[in-house]
């Protein structure tokens, strides 16, 4: 294989680790910061908008759909989901070390359960398009 093609590959293969990386970490840090902001706002559904740990959260929630949008504009959409699927793992974390939730054995077993798929989906070509 040409040298160029294997730079491209390997530039692709960054470029999709980055977006995995930033879609999986904006999406479990906006579910936390909208967690602590919902629990902690006091009042109406609309009073919460003013909480900055919501606006903290939607921001980050927002910028994760666009990040999620342009991985799936050249990455395989069965290499993309369960690899980000890695988050529910870091949520349910987040969840128990951060928020002190209790987390039942059938959870983290199902919580165990992800982390297999997303490392056996991770060990797979990512199939970029780009």
């Amino acid at each position: 294989m040409p040298m160029d093609a294997n730079r491209n590959r390997d530039a692709a293969r960054g470029k999709t680790a980055l977006f995995v990386a930033l879609v999986v970490l904006s999406n479990t840090f906006g579910n936390l910061a909208l967690s602590v902001g919902m629990k902690g706002a006091a009042g109406s559904l609309f009073a919460s908008l003013a909480n900055a740990w919501v606006l903290a959260g939607i921001a980050l929630l927002v910028f994760w759909t666009l990040a999620r949008m342009t991985l799936l504009s050249w990455a395989d959409l069965t290499f993309v989901l369960p690899v980000t699927s890695i988050g529910y793992v870091l949520n349910a974390l987040l969840g128990r070390f951060v928020l002190g939730e209790q987390i039942s054995g059938e959870r983290w077993l199902g919580t165990l359960l992800i982390a297999g798929g997303t490392t056996l989906a991770g060990l797979t070509k990512p199939g970029t398009q780009r």
